[in-house]
Parts: C-alpha cells; sequence; structure tokens
C-alpha cells in the first residue's frame, strides 16, 4: 500500500514538472456519541458500553493535467458502526486509486474502477457511503470510441473487499465487455447495448463451495463450475414526448444459495435453506415513460429468477456484490412510510409500478400510484396503493398531503414476523405545509400518521423545520408509538411512554456544511438522502462534515 501511495506522489509530481494542471478534493466526516438507553434497546453491546463514540472519514484528492486524471481516497474507521451496526470498526488506509489518461478516442484506467454497463443489473461497481458499499473493480478498464456512433468497453480485474480497506481483493477474477450505441432516425432515438460478463473462481473460493456441497445429502450434490458467464442486451428508444427501456440479462449456471422460505408453504420453515443449488438465473426488465401537458405516466416491471451476481457464492449480504438491481417500488422519503421500504430480490421477484401525475394547472399537481411484488411462486412481498396532493395557489404557502395503504412482507425483507403472520397491513396519512415568510425565511410542518396492528404498532410522526437559505436549517421532530402491538414478541416493547426526539441543525457556508443532531432513532429501515438501510436503535449525538475544494 505504501507503494501505491508513492506511485500516485511520483505521477502527480512528474505531471507538474511538464504542465500546470488542476488540483480539487472533498471531504466527509461522521462523528457518532452514543449514549445509553435500555428503554429503546439502544444498549447492551460494545458501542454503547464500551466505545461511546465513533466516527467515519473520506479524502478524496483528484489532479488533472496533460490528460491524465489521479485519484486518491483516504478512508478512516474509528469505532464505525457503519460494517456493523451493533460492534465498532477500526481501520484507516487508501480505499481508492486510479490513474485514467484520455486520448483521441482511448481512454485508459488502471487501479479502482468505478463503472457498469446497461442498468447496472448485469455488472456495476459503485460507492454507496451510507450502505458502506465500495465494491470496486481493481484492475484496468479500456474505453474505445469506434464511431461517432458506437463506444466499446473492456475491463478486467478483482472485486476490492468491502470489509477492509488498503484495497484487498476477492480471489476471483472478473472479465467484461460492453458495447453501446447512439442512433438517431428522424425523431427516434435509440441507444441500444450489449453486455458480456465472465467470472473465474480461484481456488480456494473453488474449495469452500466443494466442501458446502460435499457437506449436502447425495441427492442435492452437483459438480461446481470454476466459470460463470452472463449476458446483457439492452435499448433505450425515445421518440417525442415517450420514451422506453428494456433490459434482459442471463447467467450461466452456477452454485446459488437459496432462502428456504421460498421454498416452503405458510406453515413450515425448510431446514435446508442454506443448500447450494447449481441453476441458471435470468432478469428482464423495462420502464415506459410518458408525458404531455398536464399529464406523465410511467410504468416499471421486473422479473427475476436466481440472479444472484456475485464474486463467488460463498459472499451473502452486501458482500461481493458484483450488479445492483434496480428497485421497482417508489422509495418514500417520509419517516413512517421510509420503515418498510422494499429491497429488490435477486432470487425470486415479480414486480411493477404504475405512478400516474397530473397537473390541472400551474398551481396544483396530483401522484396516483401502484405497486404490486410477488415471488416467482406467488408469495405476497409487497403492496402500495399511494395518492397525494400540491397546491401553492395561496401566496407563500405550499401544501401538501396524501395517504399510503401498505402491505410487506417483514420475513422475507427484514427475516422478522412468523412464517403464519408475514405482512404488515398499513394506512399512513399524511400532511406538509410550509409557509414562506421572506424570501429567505421559511418555516414548515409536517405530520404523519400509521395506523397498524403489526410489527410495533401505530405510530405518530410530527416534524417542524426553519430554514434561512442559504445557510441554516434548524428542526425538531418526535415520533411516538402511540398504539403499540400487544403481540409484538419481537421486540418485546409495550410501552407506550417512549418518544424519539430528533434535534437537527446544519451550517452551510460557501462549499462547507456542518451538522449536529440529538437523536432518539428506533431499529428498522431508516432512509435519508435516497439511501435505504437497516438500523438498530440509536440514541445520542450524530456530527457530520463536508467541505470540497
Amino acid at each position: 500500500m505504501k507503494k501505491t501511495a508513492f506511485l500516485f506522489v511520483l505521477l502527480a509530481v512528474s505531471g507538474t514538472l511538464f504542465a500546470q494542471g488542476t488540483f480539487s478534493g472533498d471531504l466527509m466526516m461522521n462523528m457518532n456519541f452514543f449514549q445509553r438507553d435500555t428503554n429503546i434497546k439502544a444498549s447492551n453491546n460494545p458501542l454503547y458500553d464500551n466505545a461511546l463514540s465513533g466516527s467515519e472519514g473520506w479524502l478524496d484528492l483528484r489532479y488533472n493535467t496533460n490528460g491524465f486524471t489521479f485519484f486518491l481516497r483516504a478512508d478512516a474507521f474509528n469505532n464505525s458502526n457503519l460494517k456493523n451496526p451493533i460492534a465498532p470498526s477500526t481501520d484507516f488506509g487508501i480505499g481508492a486509486w486510479s490513474v485514467t489518461k484520455d486520448m483521441k478516442d482511448l481512454t485508459i484506467t488502471i487501479g479502482s474502477i468505478y463503472d457498469q454497463v446497461g442498468s447496472g443489473i448485469l455488472f456495476r461497481s459503485y460507492e454507496d457511503r451510507g450502505l458502506l458499499i465500495d465494491n470496486a473493480l481493481m484492475g484496468i478498464e479500456l474505453k474505445y470510441k469506434l464511431t461517432n456512433n458506437i463506444s466499446l468497453k473492456g475491463f478486467t480485474g478483482q472485486q476490492k473487499n468491502n470489509n477492509q480497506v488498503n484495497n484487498v481483493r476477492y480471489g476471483p477474477v472478473i472479465k467484461g465487455f460492453n458495447a453501446e450505441g447512439d442512433f438517431s432516425a428522424g425523431k427516434v432515438h435509440l441507444v441500444p447495448g450489449i453486455g458480456v460478463l465472465n467470472r473465474t473462481l480461484d481456488a480456494s473460493s473453488m474449495a469452500a463451495v466443494a466442501a458446502s456441497i460435499n457437506a449436502q445429502d447425495t441427492n442435492h450434490r452437483f459438480e461446481p463450475k470454476y466459470n460463470m458467464y452472463a449476458f446483457s442486451i439492452y435499448n433505450t428508444l425515445t421518440y417525442k414526448n415517450f420514451s422506453w427501456y428494456v433490459e434482459g440479462c442471463y447467467k450461466t449456471h452456477e452454485a446459488v444459495s437459496e432462502p428456504g422460505y421460498y421454498e416452503t408453504n405458510a406453515n413450515h420453515v425448510d431446514s435446508n435453506a442454506t443448500l447450494l443449488f447449481d441453476k441458471p438465473g435470468n432478469v428482464e426488465y423495462t420502464s415506459i415513460n410518458y408525458g404531455m401537458k398536464g399529464i406523465a405516466l410511467s410504468l416499471t416491471g421486473k422479473r427475476t429468477q436466481d440472479f444472484v451476481m456475485r464474486t463467488s457464492p460463498n459472499e451473502t449480504l452486501l458482500n461481493g456484490m458484483l450488479n445492483w438491481q434496480p428497485v421497482v417500488a417508489v422509495l418514500r422519503p417520509e419517516r413512517l412510510m421510509a420503515r418498510y421500504t422494499p429491497a429488490s430480490q435477486d432470487i425470486s421477484e415479480m414486480a411493477g409500478t404504475a405512478n400516474l401525475a397530473l397537473s390541472p394547472n400551474d398551481v396544483t399537481n396530483f401522484t396516483v400510484t401502484y405497486t404490486h411484488i410477488n415471488t416467482l411462486d406467488d408469495h405476497k412481498l409487497y403492496r402500495e396503493a399511494y395518492v397525494d396532493g400540491f397546491y401553492q395557489g395561496i401566496k407563500n404557502w405550499i401544501f401538501q398531503g396524501g395517504a399510503q395503504y401498505m402491505e410487506y412482507n417483514i420475513l422475507a425483507y427484514q427475516s422478522e414476523g412468523s412464517i403464519a403472520h408475514p405482512i404488515v397491513y398499513a394506512i399512513t396519512p399524511f400532511a406538509d405545509i410550509t409557509y414562506r415568510m421572506t424570501e429567505k425565511n421559511s418555516l414548515r410542518a409536517e405530520v404523519q400518521y400509521m395506523d397498524t396492528r403489526q410489527d410495533y404498532g401505530s405510530w405518530l410522526f410530527v416534524l417542524l423545520e426553519f430554514d434561512i437559505a442559504p445557510k441554516w436549517a434548524i428542526s425538531a421532530s418526535d415520533m411516538y408509538n402511540v398504539s403499540p402491538n400487544p403481540n409484538d414478541d419481537n421486540h418485546n416493547y409495550k410501552n407506550p411512554g417512549n418518544h424519539y426526539y430528533n434535534l437537527y441543525a446544519a451550517y452551510t457556508k460557501g462549499p462547507h456544511r456542518f451538522s449536529l443532531a440529538y437523536v432518539k432513532q428506533v431499529d428498522g429501515i431508516n432512509c435519508a438522502g435516497g439511501v435505504c438501510r437497516y438500523e438498530p436503535a440509536f440514541s445520542g449525538v450524530k456530527a457530520t462534515l463536508t467541505s470540497s475544494f
């Protein structure tokens, strides 16, 4: 790793000797201070018992000169709870680095490669700090502009192991090719593409797969394969106000671990849920959008069957992911609705969403959404019926309100609930009112109520926010379990007296932003900035700093 840093510095310094370049960077830091609270189960783990505080930091540096781009990112984790929400993690090192050379029609990159094929279903290497995903491909990538309408891309390398910094890599080797076009004929615009991916297991990964297969009974044994191949074909068609994206992906036979939930009926859990099966996989995905004055319609659908794309069948959860599957459901930012956000499924999913937006005039908007998600064998996963309205016809006032009806398989998505009662049913009305006091000052109030008899039971959420643009944002909120579920044995939580407060302040000055919050947070899915993740109960103070230069 010292050699990597030295190489970066040497190349950057060499560039400055021959040409004047540009230097830029950005910093992001999170700090947590853990305050023990046994009433909400923010306790009994090393974060609250011993560590008491923790932080994460990322520093990006970029230097551009004479067609070269040098990139270096340092990562620091000190008693961080991002990797494991109930245990501290400490590490420091070079999280990513790359050198890119742009020539007339050819671009060469070595080091940490972040890229994707099509929508990302076949391959996507990306970073998401909120989820602590960093599956960069450590290797080399070539991009070549064959003609004005056709571009080619090829890459090979090993995926970064996100459990450690300093660019520790998984053993399997990944190779890929992508060709994409851009054509127009009159008012019709086409962007077709094809992708090919090959993953070759290393000896150690193959030995682990073989050991798992040999531990199974003879009826479930098969011969594992070193190589997996996957293919993708996609196209975007645009005509006037109409656009249509369609993609199909297929992967060859390989060992796949499937949850027993999908193999059983409603009253039985398969004890062999961790068995490996020799299966191919496929995904079909499409999105249709049409818009004209006063109306916009979008339809999205996806069918997924055994399309698990990882560095090896040994990896689970967020480890070793080679791709990203689009989430068909609409991600709701509202605090209570976000608690039941459906994640995309890579084993078995049939999903569809229809979204209609109406604007009868310049001050009024309506949105209607319906989402339907099942497994391929017709187990219910998710339903949503949603409507909202937006009105700003009164000077200095903005009104928004609506309601959501939701059915959510908490057993499939969060491994909670029970086989006999896996579905959470909820109705959530909400209202949002903003008053613009001056051009810079505004006051916003938000109220949500979730009526449900499952999981924790019913909730009330209230928020008041005051903004002084462009520098200050201040808010206070409370989330209150108004009617706890008396049969909630999973959480053993039947006391309605707990409040989950959040006091927040943020200050922005130029490229720098500071925030400080006192937080009481119930366990469950939390969404912020478009990132949704499951988080345990939290009690304490959160601080953030972002800066660019």
